[in-house]
């Protein structure tokens, strides 16, 4: 591996860490959507919890073919952590068998014989794996919120939980 490598595999377990106690939280209603142009709340989850393995696994390849974009709903809330657990791990091996000189090349995304897409695959790790990925999770904490679940601490205090008040004392210590 290397420098680049080693900084995303760093930051893709951190923020694995967060987005499970998102996932944690999502109540059993799946279907519910805040819109109707919306995802339900369970394609929602499955797919923050798959982001990362799937796209690492998309842009493993010199060229990709355009996606399908569909988004299936997780049955149950049980599947939601083991598919993060396993996006995670498939991520993890996919960028364990780059080095620094394969997140420099160009990465093509292709409808046919069509190059829709060029940049360096680092770059679109960054942009894709790392970043919609938060884009998503914020999303699903919107969605949590509106359905009256207290939401985890992200990146600091939420209205529910703040990992750095102070605890209070007790008068025996």
């Amino acid at each position: 591996m290397g420098m680049m490598i080693d900084a995303l595999v760093s930051e893709l377990e951190q923020e694995a860490a967060t987005t499970r106690r998102v996932l944690e939280r999502v109540p059993n209603d799946l279907s519910w959507k805040p819109n109707p142009k919306s995802m339900s709340l369970g394609q929602l989850a499955l797919h923050v919890a798959t982001i990362p393995g799937n796209v690492a696994e998309f842009v493993s390849q010199p060229t990709s073919p355009e996606p399908d974009f569909v988004h299936p709903s997780a049955a149950t809330t049980a599947e939601l952590v083991p598919a993060l657990d396993a996006s995670i791990a498939k991520a993890k091996a996919l960028l364990g068998a780059m080095d620094d000189s394969g997140l420099s090349a160009t990465w093509r995304l292709m409808s046919g014989s069509q190059e829709l897409m060029a940049m360096p695959r680092g770059a679109f790790l960054r942009a894709v794996m790392l970043n919609h990925w938060y884009h998503h999770r914020g999303q699903l904490s919107v969605y949590l919120r509106a359905l009256n679940v207290p939401l985890p601490s992200i990146y600091g205090p939420s209205a529910d939980e703040n990992p750095f008040a102070r605890r209070a004392v007790s008068a025996a210590s």
